[in-house]
Parts: structure tokens; C-alpha cells; sequence
């Protein structure tokens, strides 16, 4: 029986064969690497994965693909809400320092994915994404430019990035409204060392009101902290880069 796509669920399933061939050579995953898949969905990408790696773990929260998957003979199912899984946890249930993390995510709730996954990359190896390509501009956005956000500045202090390959609309079964990308995540070796939840709240607010100068949003919480350092509020937001962000959460976090 044909498995009926569920809105509730952002289910968009990946059918261009000469895509997931791309894909999967972007990825290039080796024999015995500890993968995890999000959002496996009909297993477009799931089988060449398993093939290659004789071993492959899923999350999948619709019950019924869960049914499905749970048949391949490769497959470790995991029936869940991503944003409910201890990556930490299940790391240390496939015995691997670190893992690989990849998946066509729901785009509907692809930001909360990467904020949620931002609090166990200390396990991560990289993350191939397939999101929203208006979301992955933002991610790999440089200052000064219309698609630099906070999401670029809470993803690029850990992680370097990029846009790896195009896909278009009509690559999937139902296509989506929007073109999509993949995107390449790989954790910085040595990132700077700052409280996250203290730097998160710093962006939050610097990004508040964007089109207005930090003195009239960042400045007051500066105050609010105390700091008496010469970092620049005459700007916008999306003005400064991402090590100015850094430092001075590194400068106000107790």
C-alpha cells in the first residue's frame, strides 16, 4: 500500500534517483561508520546508506514507516520525535565517540533540529542536511548581508558550513513549494569557549528588532549586565560578525 504523505508530519519524499546518487557521494559514508538518519521516511536515501555501511540507525516518528523500517534487516529504529532523542544517550548506545548525523529534515521544524542537535555536537562527527535552501542561506550567511541572522550567528561560532548541492522542487513526491539544498555541518575543532545559553540570549536580543541600532535593544541589556567595554552599538545586528558576537559573550557571562 502506498504510504500517503502526512502534512502534519513536513512529509516530502525524495524520488530523483540521480539526486540521492549525489547525495549519497556527498556524504561518503564508510563501512562501520556510526550513522543516524532523521526523518528516514520511504528509505529513498535510507537503503544506499545501509548498503554502504552495513549497519544504519533511523528516527522516525510517523508509526507506520516505523512499521516498515523496523523489516529492513540493517536497520536500528528509533520511533521518536527527533526533538525528544538524547543524540549523547544514543551515541553511547552505538559505542562511538562520535556520530554522523544526516536526514531529509521536516521543514516545518528544521530550526528547533539544529538548535536541539547544537546541545549534543560534542558527539558529532558532521551533519548532511536537506533543509529549506532559504534556510541554508541563512545559515552560511556573511555579515552585512540581507540573509545573515541569528541563526547564522548561533550555528556558525560551532560549526563551518556550507551549501554542498541544489535540489529542486520536483525531486520529490509531493514537491514542496520551495527549492531545497543540502547542507554540509562540520564542528569546529577548537571552538571559542563561551557559555551557549548566555551567548544565545545576547543574539536573541541583538537580533529583536534588526532594523534598529543595538543601542535601542543590545545596549540596555548590556547595561542590564554591567558591561563597560567599547563594542560598537551604532550598528545593526547583521552588521557584526560572528567573532564580535563571541567576544563580547565571553566579556558579560558571569
Amino acid at each position: 500500500m502506498k504510504h500517503i504523505a502526512r502534512k502534519r508530519f513536513g512529509q516530502h519524499f525524495l524520488t530523483d534517483g540521480a539526486v540521492i546518487e549525489a547525495i549519497v557521494e556527498l556524504i561518503a559514508p564508510q563501512r562501520d561508520d556510526a550513522m543516524v538518519e532523521i526523518g528516514p521516511g520511504l528509505a529513498a536515501l535510507t537503503q544506499p546508506l545501509a548498503e554502504r555501511l552495513g549497519r544504519l540507525t533511523v528516527i522516525e516518528l510517523d508509526r507506520d514507516l516505523a512499521v516498515r523500517l523496523r523489516s529492513h534487516g540493517q536497520l536500528d529504529v528509533v520511533e521518536s520525535d527527533v526533538l525528544k532523542v538524547d543524540f549523547t544517550t544514543l551515541a553511547g548506545r552505538l559505542a562511538a565517540p562520535q556520530i554522523r548525523v544526516v536526514g531529509n529534515l521536516p521543514y516545518n521544524i528544521s530550526t528547533p533540529i539544529l538548535f536541539h542537535l547544537l546541545d549534543h555536537v560534542s558527539v558529532i562527527k558532521d551533519q548532511h542536511f536537506m533543509l529549506q535552501k532559504e534556510v541554508i542561506d541563512r545559515m552560511v550567511a556573511k555579515p552585512a548581508t540581507s540573509d545573515y541572522s541569528r541563526l547564522s550567528v548561533m550555528l556558525q561560532w560551532r560549526y563551518a558550513m556550507e551549501n554542498v548541492l541544489f535540489v529542486p522542487p520536483e525531486s520529490f513526491d509531493p514537491p514542496p513549494r520551495v527549492d531545497s539544498a543540502i547542507v554540509r555541518m562540520v564542528p569546529l575543532e577548537q571552538p571559542p569557549a563561551i557559555d551557549v545559553a548566555h551567548y544565545g540570549a545576547l543574539v536573541q536580543t541583538a537580533f529583536s528588532q534588526r532594523r534598529k541600532i543595538l543601542r535601542n535593544t543590545l545596549g540596555r541589556w548590556l547595561e542590564e549586565k554591567g558591561y563597560a567595554g567599547d563594542f560598537d552599538l551604532q550598528r545593526r545586528a547583521e552588521e557584526v560578525p560572528v567573532s564580535e558576537y563571541v567576544s563580547l559573550a565571553q566579556n558579560t557571562q558571569a
